[in-house]
This record gives C-alpha cells, structure tokens and sequence, in this order.
C-alpha cells in the first residue's frame, strides 16, 4: 500500500517546474527569471503551483541546503531522499527500494503507512483536526485508557505531549512537584532529548551543543557491562558496583534528597546498552530509600520492541513510579506521553497547557496503533522474530573479530564494532562503512554510541520471517564487504 498523503499529484504548472529546475543547475535564462519576478509580485514563489514537486533526491538535497538549517543533518555520505514507503520498505525519488530495519528510529513501529493507522487518520481529519487541551477530546481519552491497560503496576494517569523530549521535561517537573525537591540523578551515555534540560540530561558530549546552564543535574556510572572497567564480574557483582557509585553520586553531589532517578530501561542512542540483571531492582531499591522517584524512559524500547512484555522495564519487574513514551506508539505520528500514578499526577496542580498534545488525529493514529499491536501480538513477534535477528548477528560476531559486541532484546539489537578486541578501541571508521555498505545492499540501519561506533537496528514490529531472513543476509553481504575493504 501506497501511504495516500505521500502520493504525488500531477504537475500543473510545468513551465514554472523547469525554471525551478534549471535555476538548481544554474540553466535558468533571462525570461525564466522575470517570469519567477511576476511571481513574486503576484505573492507567489516559483515552483509553489497546487501540486508542483520537486521529484529528485539531488535536488530536493539542494533545496534542502537552501532553505534548512545546516545542523539538520541527513544520514550517510551522500543523503538519501525517501519518496515513499510500504510496511518494511521505503522507496528513494530515484525509484530505488529499501527494506528499512531502522524504522525511522524505532518510531514506524507498524511499518510505514499501515492501513489501520492511515484509515484511523484519515477519518478523524474529516470530524476535528485540531482542539488544544482546553477541550475535551474523546480520542485522547480513548488512548490514555488504552495505555492504563497496558502499563505496569498502579500507572494509569497520563499527559499527552508531542515528542519525547517535552515528555522528559514534564516528567522531571512532575517529579519535582509531588517530592517538593529538586535534584535528579542520570546516567552517562544516556541520552533523553534536545531541549536544555533534556540535554543537561543527556551524557554524551556530541548531543551537548552548548555547555549546560542547567543546574541540579548529576550522573551516575553507566551500566555499560561490555566496556565495564571492573575486569570479568558476574551480573550480581556489576550490579552492586553500580549500586555503591549511585550511593556515592547521591551522597557526594547532591544535598541527599534527590527528586528523581531518571534512565533509559536500554539505553539507545548508546548504542542499545542492555543492564545486567538485577540492575533496576536495586537502583529503583536506593532511590526510594533516599525518598525519590524512578522515572522509567521508554521512548525507544516500549510497546513490545524488547519481545514477551509491554515495556523494556518489565524485564526487570520493575514498576516505575513514573514512565515516559513516545516513537512508536502512534506508528509514526507525534506523540509524547507521560503516565504516572494518580497520586504522583495529582501533584502537579499549577496551570499548564499543550496547544498540540492529545491532537485528535495523533490520538486516533495511537488508539488504531495499539490496536493493531494487540491484535498482531507484537511483543511475541518481537521475541520470535529478534531470537532470529540475533542469531544471526552471533553468527556475524564469531566470523568478524571487529564486532566487539552483540547485545539486545526483542527487536532492538547492535554490533558494537572495534579496531582491535583486545583493546575494545572504538571503531566509527568501520560502522560508518558498514552503514555504507549495508544501503548499498538495499538496507538501511542505524548508528549510535558514544564514539559513532556501533550499528543499531530496530525494524517494524511486524517484520515478516521473510523479510528478517533478507535482513540478515544483505547485512552479512555488507559485513563481507567491509571485511574485504577494511
């Protein structure tokens, strides 16, 4: 299925599309250009005709260039423009298919363009587009009783927000509401979002644009067990050396009452860092002891991707005190969500407002989203089709010595590839050809970590065996090629 709001529409002013066209290689002549001057005296910019689109990578690229800020960044050495997508694969303006184990970024997690979800949109366009929360808005409240349903333990207040990162600055104020405190405790190599705070948050110095002028924020040790500099430690071991460092953080740079303990339940920009077991349960065990809360981050690992739970934090059997959403709960629409119990969001009593959180065509996307995944069983598809991911991804482990690590749950899995496995150096050179190689293959993945260095997919949740199957061999193609290049 085509996604019906990526299709183009015919071309209706051909003569301004070829100016427009000529003007991107420096081929426009004399009369093209007094032509786009009656247009702009007419308040019309050239190439702004009902329906007039620019059809190549190249040049929407050189568009792009124009008129975007310069730090909005596209993917690999030379970018690639998606004209549009079906389920598992995307299609660039050049005709080319991908299969798409990224998902944009863990967030089509239906695939792209799922009938359900653009039917639920398209319909709710037709009621009421637009309300604000100074309404009451049945698909909203349709979709936070559907995420009571699903959340762990007593969760089952929640405000709806656009993105994940104004989700994570409503939670920490939340937190700092009901506690009546102010410090927050993170974790190096987590990352939370873009906003000052979210940023201040966040432990990794490329995402950090700007040195903090947030102040009450420190970071506890990341429970990075591959690159735990403690030698060979068991699970429980590394757990209680992280559990001494969280003490220590609290007591020696705090005032010793902290608000909150805020983590990723997998870390993901850093690279997919999976705690060892029992991590949670102890963290969750020293922030209540010091009379904070456990906010839960599961922007990326929620809604079945980890396989057999809802969220990455039941692996734990952990209930946090308050959970934060986004990415793939609305299968590609913006929604951030924060739900907490009822006496944590009652706390919060001063005015607040969201002029586009709770929007009635991104709450029809969610409800339609979870209902999909109740009715497709994600988070077993998820378990299936991620044991079948990794296994692969081992298999590529024992045959290439630059992958340093597998790890991962569900369908959220990374190589971290190093220069040499004795030393664990990093190794950004090799993923970003590996990146390379792999859309060369006609895949498309993700890179993260700290130093750029490691490999991350995340595929639709509803990845066919087939189409896992495809994943794994263009990746060990890709692999294959980098072995012989590097």
């Amino acid at each position: 299925m085509t996604c019906p709001f990526l299709q183009r529409e015919p071309d209706t002013d051909a003569t301004d599309q070829s100016n427009m066209r000529a003007s991107l290689h420096g081929t426009a002549d004399p009369a093209a250009a007094d032509g786009r001057q009656d247009n702009r005296r007419r308040g019309r910019k050239p190439g702004s005709a009902s329906g007039d689109r620019t059809s190549s990578g190249a040049e929407i690229l050189a568009e792009q260039h124009r008129h975007l800020f310069d730090c909005v960044k596209p993917l690999y050495d030379e970018p690639l423009a998606i004209a549009s997508g079906s389920g598992c694969r995307v299609t660039d303006y050049d005709g080319r298919q991908y299969l798409d184990a990224f998902a944009g970024i863990l967030t089509t997690s239906l695939g792209h363009c799922h009938p359900a979800v653009v039917a639920a949109i398209q319909e709710q366009a037709t009621r009421v587009g637009h309300l604000s929360t100074l309404y009451v808005n049945d698909r909203q409240v349709e979709a936070a009783r559907a995420l009571a349903e699903i959340a762990p333990g007593d969760l089952s207040r929640t405000f709806f927000l656009n993105s994940g990162t104004e989700a994570i600055e409503t939670a920490l104020a939340t937190a700092r509401l009901h506690t009546g405190r102010s410090e927050i405790i993170a974790l190096r190599q987590a990352y939370h979002g873009r906003t000052s705070m979210a940023a201040a948050l966040t432990g990794h110095a490329p995402w950090r644009v700007l040195p903090s002028t947030v102040t009450g924020i420190t970071h506890a040790l990341s429970p990075y067990p591959y690159r735990a500099p403690f030698g060979d430690a068991s699970d429980e071991e590394l757990v209680e050396i992280y559990a001494r460092d969280l003490i220590e953080v609290i007591e020696t740079t705090t005032n010793g009452r902290p608000a909150a303990f805020i983590a990723e339940t997998i870390q993901g920009v850093g690279g997919y860092i999976v705690p060892p077991r029992g991590y949670f349960q102890r963290m969750a065990e020293i922030i209540h002891s010091y009379g904070g809360l456990f906010i839960a981050d599961e922007v990326q690992a929620g809604f079945g991707r980890t396989g057999t739970h809802w969220f990455g934090i039941e692996h734990w059997d952990v209930v946090p005190d308050i959970m934060v959403m986004a990415k793939g709960i609305a299968g590609g629409m913006p929604v951030g969500a924060v739900t907490a119990t009822s006496e944590i969001a009652g706390s919060w009593r001063g005015k607040t407002i969201s002029t586009f959180g709770g929007n009635p065509v991104c709450m029809a996307a969610m409800v339609a989203t979870l209902g999909v995944m109740h009715a497709e069983d994600v988070r077993t598809r998820a378990r299936d089709r991620g044991a079948q991911l990794r296994r692969s991804l081992d298999d590529l482990g024992a045959r290439h010595p630059w992958i340093g690590d597998v790890r991962g749950m569900g369908l959220m899995q990374a190589v971290e590839l190093v220069e040499d496995p004795a030393t664990k150096q990093p190794a950004p050179r090799l993923a970003g050809m590996l990146l390379n190689a792999a859309r060369d293959e006609g895949l498309l993945v993700g890179i993260g970590g700290l130093h750029g260095h490691v490999i991350r997919l995340g595929p639709s949740l509803l990845i066919s065996n087939d189409e896992m199957e495809e994943v794994t061999v263009k990746l060990s193609r890709a692999c294959a090629a980098v072995e012989a290049a590097r």
